[in-house]
């Protein structure tokens, strides 16, 4: 009696083994999942205009603040909460209002007769 015990419990035993090692050949053989984009890539395709020149010039003032700035802004579009495109002049005064303070590079450029001259050339051919 006591062997039939026995074997009775070593057949569950091996029944149990055999639905272990194919539940594992399941995980194994599944495709891997598409690996998720960068918070930094997400940030970088929802700004415009001059959003990512703000966005490189704040990270080389404040690396890692930024850092955590994109990764919740890419948990916000990745929940769907934050839509549509962000333009530099949004992403400056947001970052200012952060406490972020950095200036950016301005080059005032005038058209004149179809091409661009910078405000030195204008006056250098003006005073001539």
């Amino acid at each position: 009696m006591s062997s039939d015990l026995e074997l009775q419990r070593q057949k569950r035993v091996l029944e149990l083994r055999r639905r272990m090692l194919q539940s594992q050949a399941k995980f194994v053989a599944a495709p891997p999942l598409k690996p998720a984009e960068l918070p930094r890539d997400v940030v970088r395709k929802l700004l415009a205009g001059r959003g990512s020149e703000v966005m490189e010039t704040a990270r080389r003032h404040y690396p890692a603040e930024i850092e955590r700035l994109e990764s919740s802004i890419a948990a916000l579009v990745t929940q769907g909460r934050l839509k549509g495109p962000i333009s530099g002049e949004e992403l400056y005064a947001f970052l200012r209002r952060l406490g972020l303070v950095f200036s950016m590079d301005v080059k005032i450029r005038i058209k004149e007769h179809g091409e661009l001259k910078s405000i030195e050339e204008k006056l250098r051919k003006s005073s001539i």
